[in-house]
């Protein structure tokens, strides 16, 4: 079976869970937290969660297991301050990596923002039927990477990892 047919076969709809990583914002000061809802429910798939958690491993890792989701979109904590532990926290949870996220991800913001994409320590990867996207904090970032990337793909991702 080739790309396009499995990508026929994929779930229209999927459950997703949105975590927020920040020391500092709030629900009414998450711009990028609602931007990834919002863009997920658009494109008709469930929100099944969205929480704020402290930029703190095992805060991310505590979130992460008590949501039952099939695709896990973080956003902040992906950048190089000591405070910036997300990659950490998904390390210990991914077992296979999707090396092509990060590397896309890069690549198009290099477009736009230029050498400072070598900042950026977005991933994705995926362990037990479940799919990890860990993106920047800033909602031009969320944008790109739901747009050009995430949204595109998210149901032929669930499909593959189930099949």
């Amino acid at each position: 079976m080739g790309h396009k047919e499995h990508k026929h076969e994929a779930p229209e709809s999927v459950r997703c869970a949105v975590i927020t990583v920040s020391d500092t914002r709030d629900r009414e000061r998450d711009e990028s937290g609602g931007k990834i809802k919002d863009m997920l429910l658009e494109d008709n798939h469930k929100v099944v969660s969205y929480e704020i958690v402290r930029d703190e491993v095992e805060e991310i890792k505590k979130a992460l297991d008590s949501i039952e989701a099939e695709v896990y979109i973080l956003n902040g904590g992906t950048g190089i301050s000591e405070r910036d532990v997300t990659p950490e926290a998904l390390d210990n949870i991914i077992e296979n990596d999707l090396p092509g996220f990060g590397e896309l991800f890069r690549y198009l913001s290099y477009k736009d923002i230029g050498s400072a994409a070598i900042l950026s320590r977005a991933k994705a990867g995926y362990s037990d039927e479940r799919i990890y996207f860990a993106l920047p904090g800033s909602t031009a970032a969320v944008e790109l990477a739901m747009e050009e990337l995430i949204l595109p793909e998210i149901g032929h991702l669930v499909y593959e990892v189930n099949k």
